[in-house]
């Protein structure tokens, strides 16, 4: 299957082609034809699986008729992060066309958004309430907005921005076309959805799950032996891109400092960093000025590098749909990719929460010849789980069964099968 299905404009098809795409994901074939014929659609989709092409294609489609220079096309997402990165797809996508659009976002200046306004925009790009201020001070007309889009509709709702989303509807016209697209369904998105759409298309791919082009495996420890057993796994690890998640800023920032003492190109990214700052830890992570990113839960949802090819929980996220979120930064757009988790004994009932999700136990794993001193992971393992996956096919010369021959860092782990 190619875009050729599509029908593109052959403007659009020379950004498809400068983007590199080859194939539409899942998510992108069962989506970009009821955009285009313009009706609402209720998109949901883990993190990673190209969600963010299945609308901003689709759009580009039908902006390329009608008049420049106005906000035809409101794109609301949760953070800055997240703003930048629809940002940067679309002038990819767009850049044989004549079809603008720029980012409104907290943290830095009002002065060149507003300018950018006044040039004229067909596209916009917003975090609710730096939108909100333009909008009060008449910086923005919405009222020639056509398609409106909700992007990880669960995660503005963790943050607090309902309120802000309901006065934004309210600002938008009631006749246009609305495309709602959320990883997990809780009520209270549920029942926005209901509101707000109108006899959508429902495009759903897979479950709260993560993509099954990740892998996953279970590392357990203490937490004096943390930061130990993450140096010997980074020592271990032979090339490609680390994103480390840790639950604090304070850590994150201590962490990295750690790393960067031991020689190895990594910064940080967590929530007190100034905008700027914060872009240059993703720009240079994203170009390869840096192998190893330590961020708090900040990072998760806002970057789009396809070649990270390990996630390393160094602290448990807090909820399932973290988790979900935290290891959507490696396995993008069809790759493969690692997802390790440190975990402690106080981590059990989230653990067992997550295989649930999973449909399977996850993986424990060892570091061969690592010093734990007096504690022994094998022990825990069991514990961390009602069943432990079972193994019995030899593999390998020399008769070295699975989980002898994973007990050393580095190996592939077994993949989680959707069923």
């Amino acid at each position: 299957m190619s875009f050729d299905r599509f029908d593109f404009d052959p403007w659009i098809m020379d950004g498809i082609n400068a983007a590199g795409y080859k194939e539409p994901t899942p998510i992108q074939a069962e989506a970009i034809p009821p955009i285009i014929e313009g009706r609402d659609v209720l998109g949901l989709a883990q993190t990673g699986t190209g969600k963010t092409a299945a609308f901003i294609l689709p759009i580009l489609e039908q902006l390329l008729e009608g008049d420049l220079g106005e906000v035809r096309a409101l794109i609301v997402a949760p953070t800055r992060e997240l703003a930048e990165q629809i940002n940067e797809a679309f002038k990819v996508f767009a850049k044989a066309t004549d079809l603008r659009s720029t980012t409104i976002y907290g943290g830095v200046s009002k002065n060149p958004q507003i300018d950018a306004l006044r040039r004229g925009v067909e596209v916009l790009v917003a975090c609710p309430g730096r939108l909100l201020d333009h909008y009060g001070a008449g910086d923005i007309n919405l009222s020639t907005v056509e398609i409106l889009v909700l992007d990880e509709a669960d995660h503005m709702c963790d943050m607090g921005f309902l309120p802000d989303i309901r006065r934004i509807l309210k600002a938008v016209p009631q006749d246009r076309q609305t495309l709602f697209f959320s990883a997990t369904m809780p009520p209270e998105i549920r029942q926005l959805a209901d509101s707000i759409l109108v006899d959508p298309i429902t495009v759903q791919i897979g479950e709260r799950a993560p993509v099954d082009t990740v892998s996953h495996a279970l590392y357990p420890t203490t937490e004096r032996l943390k930061k130990d057993i993450l140096l010997e796994m980074i020592a271990r690890t032979d090339g490609g891109r680390l994103l480390v998640f840790t639950r604090t800023k304070h850590r994150a920032r201590s962490l990295a400092t750690v790393l960067e003492k031991l020689g190895h190109n990594v910064t940080a990214l967590q929530g007190n960093m100034a905008q700027n700052k914060r872009q240059q830890a993703i720009s240079g992570f994203k170009k390869g000025k840096y192998d190893i990113l330590v961020a708090t839960d900040i990072a998760a949802r806002g970057i789009d590098i396809s070649d990270v090819s390990h996630v390393i929980n160094y602290d448990m996220p807090s909820t399932v749909d973290a988790y979900t979120h935290r290891i959507g930064r490696t396995g993008r757009a069809l790759r493969s990719g690692w997802a390790y988790t440190l975990a402690t004994q106080a981590d059990e009932l989230l653990v067992s929460r997550i295989e649930r999700v999973l449909g399977e136990p996850i993986e424990r794993r060892t570091l061969e010849e690592f010093d734990y001193g007096g504690y022994n992971p094998d022990d825990q393992g069991p514990r961390l789980s009602e069943k432990k996956p079972q193994h019995s096919r030899s593999d390998g010369p020399g008769g070295m069964n699975a989980p002898e021959k994973r007990r050393a860092f580095g190996g592939r782990p077994r993949r989680i099968s959707r069923r």
